[in-house]
């Protein structure tokens, strides 16, 4: 991106000119990193859930249960502390992230991203010296007390420096961005002082409108920020991907593969994540977001009815506790074929829509906000679903299924297009809006009233 304007505080716009610099590239992926370190940590968590030494070591009732020849095939690792295992991340960040918006105000971005490292390096250095349980889940606890105050700060440190093709970059490497206007990015023919003081001027208006960001947040004339705000990521979270991510080579030995057939499989499905998501940072400006959305929800849906009738026929049938290696491996091609609909369409605009529409003076606020919803039903979510498969069995993914036609039927019907629209220009957008606009018309008149 040659040159782009940016938005200041008195509504104006001015064009800086500039590119993308070698500085901002370096910027951008340490920034981002939090993202690939959160997903290795995550392959690592699902993965050794299934590795029989690990097991043998940690949790033994686990394999002794698994030779059990009267087990249920689709309860063979149920089993609460295993789960907590992998769920106590989750609750950590969401605990960090109550007050990581605070902290960031205080302390600024920069120091909470390196807090967050410190806090993930010394939680993976208790969990690889680990000799019992209480060190496995002390040690996720600080790797997700880093990552609610990284996911918080990370974003809206990458929208504040980082243009627009840069943002593409974080998007594809960890599927969160900020909101589109562009920063200082130097480079020949660069206005490099004009747009400092822009946005000197633009942070001095962020820190006055700070104070009380969560009580304005929830007022009327800010409901229908707070309600795609909370939507987002709660439908994001009953996709149903989150679990099946995180556990698939649980899931993918539950159907009968091998442990290392397993991590192979969920080494293709991350592969997969990894391919649909640089796809999406390319089309997503070209077919809108909702498009996307739409497409993407659907893509999930049909395939987790798919991986629900395939498992209710053949799971656990004449007496066996796995199913025929060829259904087994098309139980993996659903998977993935879910993964490549949610990598195209969930996975990177969870981030990239609710970064769009908050405005400056809420946008802190409805970020840690949004963090603490998705760690939190993340958590609830990872510690029962195991239950969940031994109790719904393949009407687990049933369930998923019927949240996904909710949440397709929700973007359809209440979700404004953010393509292509500038963030000063979104209040003409919710405006036009058959339902928001009532909201949308109440902040307006407020702020009339305000400058008579």
């Amino acid at each position: 991106m040659a040159g782009g304007a940016s938005v200041v505080p008195d509504g104006g716009a001015g064009n800086y000119g500039g590119g993308l610099t070698f500085s901002v590239v370096v910027t951008s992926l340490m920034a981002a990193s939090c993202g690939p370190i959160f997903g290795y940590d995550g392959g690592v968590s699902g993965g050794v859930t299934q590795i029989e030494s690990f097991l043998s070591k940690f949790f033994p009732e686990v394999v002794e249960g698994r030779k059990n020849a009267k087990v249920d095939a689709y309860c063979k690792y149920d089993n609460q502390w295993l789960t907590a295992f992998t769920s106590s991340l989750w609750i950590a960040g969401t605990l960090s992230s109550l007050v990581a918006s605070r902290v960031t105000r205080r302390v600024g971005r920069q120091a909470i991203m390196l807090i967050g490292g410190a806090l993930f390096l010394a939680g993976s250095v208790i969990n690889a010296a680990a000799v019992n349980i209480a060190m496995l889940i002390i040690g996720r606890m600080l790797l997700g007390f880093g990552l609610g105050f990284t996911l918080q700060a990370a974003p809206v440190y990458l929208s504040d420096s980082a243009s627009e093709v840069a943002r593409r970059l974080h998007i594809s490497v960890q599927c969160l961005r900020g909101h589109r206007h562009p920063r200082i990015r130097g480079g020949d023919g660069a206005d490099v002082d004009a747009e400092f003081k822009d946005m000197v001027r633009a942070v001095d208006a962020a820190r006055r409108n700070d104070e009380g960001a969560f009580r304005r947040l929830f007022s009327r004339e800010y409901r229908h920020y707070l309600a795609i705000g909370v939507a987002i990521p709660v439908f994001y979270e009953f996709t149903g991907m989150i679990v099946i991510s995180i556990f698939s080579p649980v899931l993918f030995r539950t159907v009968g593969f091998s442990s290392q057939r397993a991590i192979l499989g969920s080494v293709i499905n991350s592969a997969t994540n990894l391919a649909s998501t640089l796809l999406s940072s390319v089309v997503m400006d070209r077919t809108g977001r909702r498009f996307l959305f739409v497409v993407g929800g659907l893509g999930m849906m049909f395939c987790e009815v798919a991986i629900s009738w395939i498992m209710a026929e053949h799971l656990g049938k004449h007496g066996g506790v796995t199913m025929p290696r060829s259904y087994a491996t098309g139980v993996l091609v659903l998977i993935c074929m879910c993964t490549f609909s949610f990598g195209l369409s969930w996975a990177p605009l969870r981030w990239v829509v609710p970064s769009e529409i908050y405005p400056v003076e809420v946008r802190s606020a409805g970020q840690a906000m949004s963090i603490c919803i998705t760690l939190c039903i993340s958590f609830v979510e990872l510690q029962v679903f195991i239950a969940l498969l031994c109790a719904m069995k393949y009407a687990v993914f049933l369930f998923y299924a019927a949240w996904l036609l909710a949440m397709t039927v929700f973007v359809v019907v209440f979700l404004p297009e953010t393509k292509g629209v500038p963030l000063e220009a979104m209040q003409s957008v919710w405006a036009r809006h058959w339902y928001w606009r009532r909201f949308a018309k109440d902040a307006k008149e407020d702020n009339q009233d305000n400058c008579l």
